[in-house]
């Protein structure tokens, strides 16, 4: 540093040169980089909905997990796989703070922004139930707190990154016993909290069926947590539900992807799509498909494989379309790259809360922050304990103050909002997220600029 400004590196510096030169860029080449943005974003929108979810459903029934729990681990973990392959990158591969920055930069918009976008662009009202998102937000202050105390004196030791893994295997374990756990959890506060009590009437008022019921507002799913039928149509998978069980034969299979859309709008995204969905359908086994059907586990970890490449490419073009633009490396790591890598998590919430079902929405938005948090524990944790084992690993922790206070300041006004909203979410509360992320994100890039604060900041080099 220099005078008290502090040196930060160029975001391209992570990733390969791009295509053309810049003279090339800005000469007009940048709409090249615009073009593959969005095919990016409409790839991982396909792999999410034709094999992400999907998978997700039949692991969910297999496992008899309830939507939450399936959203706080599986798809959290699917989704969150780009932020587990840029930790990696930032500790073995560029040795910078990539990972760290990366992760807890867009923590804030996973919180607010993905929440936003819920209930923006979800058609219907979701009931949310009080215990899931009560234990993730629990689970996501104490790994943040950890990881913050960690990163305060600027290095990593091997049992400090062990910690992290231990918090996340409690957070496993917990969801373990989850039913019990909240059984338990309502009727002993059940007299005292009415959310509580209202989720004890909903639960035996919804089992056996659930379904549709219209209320004074708009069409609201009333779902209940040991129901796991969150994807498609209930006809089709309460005939795979019976299905995996031995009970009977789905009669019909899943249209072939190749079958063209009647919708005028959707032939055209349909053509414009074909290269991805005929590389997609090669590569990973359809489970929706009566002959896939038990490859679902190679769905799963096939399709996060595609949504980490995806990603990264996607990042990639977004960095070096910022950098052309001459848009700040600070405003850039806050808004652009933070909501890139966090595209998987978005469209991944948004279509299962499209389809009504909120707890596994919220739970995959705040789960995901959690295995986040566990993704920079496992490289830190092979490379202080297995491969360098002489020292500890250096990390910048410059704004670590801000961070901390954004970050618990989010998680708080999360829970809140969601209650006094009456446990449910729609347009009212993706409109207050929305709000409240801007204003963060403003007051974020004013304290990194050093407009507000004492933290200017330049790009190393220039």
């Amino acid at each position: 540093s220099e005078n008290g400004t502090r040196c930060v590196r160029s975001s391209s510096s992570e990733f390969p040169e791009g295509f053309f030169t810049p003279q090339e860029r800005k000469d007009g080449g940048i709409v090249i980089y615009f073009i593959i943005i969005l095919y990016m974003f409409l790839a991982v929108s396909i792999v999410c909905d034709d094999y992400f979810l999907p998978s997700l459903e039949i692991i969910s029934e297999c496992l008899g997990l309830s939507q939450d729990v399936a959203g706080a681990t599986f798809m959290a973990a699917g989704s969150s796989a780009p932020e587990l392959v840029t930790a990696f990158l930032g500790v073995f591969v560029t040795k910078g703070d990539i990972g760290v920055s990366t992760i807890l930069g867009s923590a804030i918009y996973n919180l607010l922004g993905i929440s936003a976008a819920c209930g923006l662009f979800s058609t219907v009202v979701s009931r949310l139930s009080c215990w899931p998102l009560f234990r993730d937000c629990l689970a996501y202050t104490i790994s943040a707190a950890a990881v913050l105390a960690m990163i305060s004196d600027n290095r990593i030791y091997w049992y400090e990154s062990a910690s992290l893994l231990l918090i996340y295997g409690c957070y496993i374990l917990v969801l373990c016993f989850d039913i019990k756990i909240n059984q338990y959890l309502m009727k002993k506060f059940s007299p005292c909290c009415t959310c509580f009590t209202k989720a004890m009437e909903e639960n035996a008022e919804q089992q056996p069926l659930v379904g549709w019921r219209e209320e004074s507002g708009p069409l609201v799913r009333q779902q209940s947590r040991t129901d796991s039928g969150i994807f498609q149509d209930e006809l089709d998978y309460s005939q795979l539900s019976t299905s995996l069980h031995g009970l009977d034969e789905v009669s019909g299979d899943h249209p072939n992807v190749f079958t063209m859309p009647e919708a005028d709008m959707k032939r055209i995204l349909w053509v414009l799509s074909l290269p991805i969905i005929t590389l997609l359908y090669l590569t990973i086994p359809d489970c929706r498909r009566q002959f896939w059907r038990n490859w679902f586990m190679a769905t799963f970890l096939i399709s996060a494989a595609w949504i980490s490449a995806i990603t990264y490419v996607l990042v990639w073009m977004i960095t070096i379309t910022g950098e052309t633009l001459g848009i700040p490396e600070s405003v850039m790591g806050l808004t652009l790259l933070a909501a890139g890598t966090s595209v998987p998590d978005t469209v991944a919430s948004v279509l299962v809360a499209r389809k009504g079902n909120g707890d596994m929405a919220m739970s995959n938005i705040v789960g995901s922050n959690v295995f986040d948090m566990l993704c920079l524990g496992i490289p830190w944790f092979i490379k202080t304990a297995f491969i360098n084992t002489s020292g500890p690993i250096e990390v910048n922790s410059s704004g670590l103050t801000y961070t901390a206070i954004s970050l618990i300041c989010s998680v708080v006004f999360i829970f809140l909002a969601v209650h006094l909203n009456g446990w449910k979410i729609d347009k009212k509360l993706g409109t207050i997220c929305l709000v409240l992320y801007l204003v963060f994100t403003v007051l974020a890039i004013l304290y990194e600029l050093g407009i507000i604060g004492n933290n200017p900041t330049r790009v190393c080099g220039n």
